[in-house]
């Protein structure tokens, strides 16, 4: 681990879970409904994430602070599998099973469609990886 690296990650850290406080406070939920702030961040992360790889791949020589403030700090701040698992317990405990399993479903399969897009977006956007030079 280089000199630093913890600071940069939690500095990311503290950008992305601000971030996501505010969307809390912006999109708040009653128990029994549906979590559309933790929704929003988990699928807006992973879109970020498909967009960050393709960026990141495509840098012959990105700085070594970059993806662990970008990914790990900034998304995994923004991201929440915490809260995810939480607001899927309130679910089921409320006696709404069904929209917990749709609300797991549902971040399951838009965050991997969500990923999958960014990918797609950052390739057009940004090209293809770079090849070593010979």
């Amino acid at each position: 681990m280089t000199r630093g690296l913890v600071g940069v990650v939690a500095a990311g850290g503290v950008l992305g879970s601000l971030g996501r406080y505010a969307v809390g406070l912006a999109l708040p939920h009653a128990s029994g409904q549906w979590p559309w702030g933790t929704f929003l961040v988990n699928v807006t992360g992973s879109l970020a994430m498909g967009l960050l790889m393709a960026w990141v791949l495509t840098r012959i020589d990105p700085h070594p602070w970059l993806r662990p403030f970008l990914g790990v700090g900034v998304l995994g701040g923004w991201t929440t599998f915490s809260s995810f698992a939480l607001d899927v317990h309130a679910l089921s405990g409320s006696g709404r099973s069904g929209l917990a399993l749709g609300y797991m479903l549902a971040s399951f399969v838009v965050g991997l469609v969500a990923v999958a897009i960014g990918l797609a977006l950052g390739q057009r956007a940004f090209g293809d990886r770079p090849r070593p030079a010979l």
